[in-house]
């Protein structure tokens, strides 16, 4: 009865630690105001190269490589082409 007791607590806080796992990644949303400040450009990529998410003109996440504007879903995504970009301009 005892053991019992152990394997059910041990599977609840299992089950509690998987279920607050957080994504590395918060994707924005789509923006729905009609009046933006922002500038639209024309990126050298349709899809973001870390996260397969397609690229949209008004993303503030961006970065020029070799004369060509790249753009990004989020901060982390520009860091991580920022760490080796040769490796995601060959995709």
């Amino acid at each position: 009865m005892r053991s019992k007791v152990i394997l059910t607590a041990l599977l609840s806080v299992s089950l509690l630690a998987c279920a607050q796992e957080t994504p590395k990644v918060k994707h924005k949303k789509k923006n729905t105001t009609t009046k933006t400040t922002t500038q639209k450009v024309k990126f050298a990529n349709a899809i973001d190269p870390i996260c397969e998410m397609k690229t949209e003109d008004d993303m503030k996440d961006t970065v020029v490589y070799k004369g060509k504007t790249y753009g990004f879903c989020s901060s982390y995504c520009k860091d991580e082409f920022k760490k080796n970009p040769e490796k995601y301009v060959q995709k």
